[in-house]
């Protein structure tokens, strides 16, 4: 089933996320996922670049559709220009890429300045306006294209706050759904009341909703996100779980299954974030009776 079918019939949707591998050969991450075939609807593999080595996300989607995967190109519009992004698209649609998930990279909209709307508008409207362009078979300068491409796309949303998100974040999903987002994708979720209450007010966009949930192995791992994310991301009550036990993966998968049997019941779907443990990922779709 295509990830736009298994939204659109409401399904629970199950996504994850790996690296374009520096110093291994593709193959061998398609082994280590071959364990979940049929049980993921579909496997994102954002942009990566460290020291100046590219990791060629785009290929690795390809060879994920070989392989009967339905991969998910992920992609950052803050530092691109309109013709670097139509690029990178047409390279994806050429792939045989269907899906595109979006983020404006590090940058959020915290506060209400002009500026700040300003840049804001921009980076969505650069996105809608070449996503416009390709479904019409056109550039963005109106040159025709022998090809016509359209992605089902998925937004990053912010998901930090209770039941009060400020204005502007509310905004930023308006003009998200009016561009036409199959899903809001938040950022990664620990705290389900808050994040029920975060849920009352997105509901009224009628756009699918995916959590993102990380697999956390030990507590080192939820003490660097607290330090390096966002401070208090991770509740205490998981570090110290972590932290006490004996066996730290029946410990992770306990909790991983706590945290996505509630979100069950307030969204339709999450995106499992791994963080390299792509060959544990079936042991935890079990625990949490997903597929």
């Amino acid at each position: 089933m295509r990830l736009k079918e298994a939204l659109t019939k409401e399904k629970f949707v199950v996504t994850s996320e790996v690296q374009a591998p520096l110093d291994e050969e593709p193959q061998e991450l398609i082994k280590r996922l071959q364990l979940v075939r049929g049980r993921v609807d579909g496997i994102a593999v954002p942009e990566l670049e460290v020291e100046g080595i590219v990791g060629d996300s785009i290929k690795i989607c390809e060879l994920l559709k070989q392989n009967r995967f339905e991969s998910i190109y992920q992609t950052t519009t803050r530092d691109k220009n309109r013709p670097q992004l139509q690029k990178d698209l047409i390279s994806a649609h050429q792939a045989g890429i269907e899906n595109l998930l979006v983020f404006t990279e590090d940058y959020r909209i915290t506060g209400d300045s002009l500026q700040e709307m300003m840049f804001f508008h921009v980076d969505v409207g650069k996105l809608s306006s070449v996503l416009d362009h390709l479904k019409e078979g056109s550039t963005i300068d109106g040159k025709e294209l022998s090809l016509k491409a359209e992605f089902t796309v998925g937004s990053g949303i912010e998901s930090k706050w209770g039941k009060n998100i400020p204005d502007l974040e509310m905004r930023e999903m308006e003009e998200i759904t009016k561009m036409g987002t199959g899903y809001f994708l938040t950022t990664p979720v620990f705290d389900l009341v808050t994040f029920e209450k975060f849920m009352k007010p997105v509901r009224s966009f009628g756009v699918p909703v995916i959590a993102e949930v990380i697999i956390l192995r030990t507590a080192g791992m939820a003490q660097f996100l607290n330090r390096h994310l966002q401070s208090g991301l991770v509740p205490d009550w998981i570090i110290k779980k972590l932290a006490k036990a004996t066996d730290r993966q029946k410990a992770s998968i306990e909790i991983f299954t706590e945290i996505v049997t509630g979100l069950k019941d307030l969204c339709q779907g999450i995106h499992i974030i791994t963080l390299g443990a792509e060959d544990k990922l079936r042991l935890f779709l079990d625990a949490a009776e997903l597929k």
